[in-house]
């Protein structure tokens, strides 16, 4: 049996490629897909390696690995921001991850991230399913390709950087991973850090965050959504209620279960 290959799938935003390429110490195979105003196509090589890169004259988180997505050549991908640095043996410490797990079609890992901004930390192995999907983001995930394109499986248009609505993609398409069957572990294995820099989205705990909060749960949980937010505000009040107070920020939830609902329909 003929040895899995990997790509990384980078997203990026107005990068100069050479440069974005060894400052997240790339070494292995990789599409990168660069929004940076207009449409090109070119291939950089990295020794033994190649990466196809991509400009694209538009803008949007979930457009972009969706791109990203479509072009991937390899049996396994990792998804990659360019807020990241790879550690050396990153890409044998992936496949060995799935030879290790041949029933997995998403495998999460560790990176190093600055405790404030951490919202987990994988101690042991553990399956995760629409229970616990939440938590992870797209950057600490690897899948293969072709348990997500058999699936019918992509990143939702509507949020994330450059959407309509904040961040919410990546709980949205791991949702969808979990409905659609596909087997998902953590692992406690480490593949780099985070490279701290400004959002291009958070803009602190505004009106906005809480309203799109509430439009993302309408798709995430459905009937649920309503007292799921009502135990979010109650969880998280002392942390993200200091500019909009928990009965103001219930009340825009609210509202964007609704704008979420009807958003599903069409009726938006």
């Amino acid at each position: 049996m003929a040895k899995e290959r990997m790509e990384l799938l980078i997203s990026a935003l107005n990068a100069e490629p050479e440069e974005l390429l060894k400052r997240m110490k790339v070494a292995s195979d990789a599409v990168l897909i660069n929004q940076c105003g207009r449409n090109d196509y070119r291939e950089i090589a990295l020794g033994e390696y190649t990466v196809k890169v991509y400009d694209y004259d538009a803008r949007g988180i979930g457009l972009s690995r969706n791109a990203a997505m479509v072009r991937a050549t390899a049996d396994i991908v990792l998804f990659a921001d360019d807020d990241i640095a790879y550690d050396a043996g990153y890409q044998e410490k992936v496949l060995q991850a799935f030879e290790s797990h041949p029933e997995a079609d998403v495998i999460f890992f560790n990176f190093r991230i600055e405790e404030s901004r951490a919202t987990f930390h994988i101690e042991k192995e553990e399956k995760v399913g629409k229970r616990n999907c939440g938590r992870y983001g797209a950057t600490v995930a690897a899948a293969r390709i072709a348990s997500i394109r058999k699936a019918g499986i992509q990143f939702s248009l509507y949020f994330g950087g450059g959407a309509p609505y904040s961040a919410g993609e990546d709980s949205l398409f791991f949702m969808d991973c979990a409905k659609k069957g596909l087997k998902m572990v953590a692992v406690p294995v480490t593949l780099g850090e985070e490279v701290v820099r400004e959002s291009t989205w958070f803009k602190g705990y505004t009106e906005k965050f809480f309203f799109d909060r509430g439009v993302l749960y309408a798709f995430l949980y459905g009937k649920l959504a309503w007292p799921l937010s009502i135990r979010f505000i109650l969880k998280k009040k002392q942390k993200m209620c200091q500019e909009v107070a928990p009965q103001k920020a219930l009340k825009l939830m609210k509202k964007g279960i609704r704008e979420g609902r009807a958003l599903k329909k069409g009726k938006v």
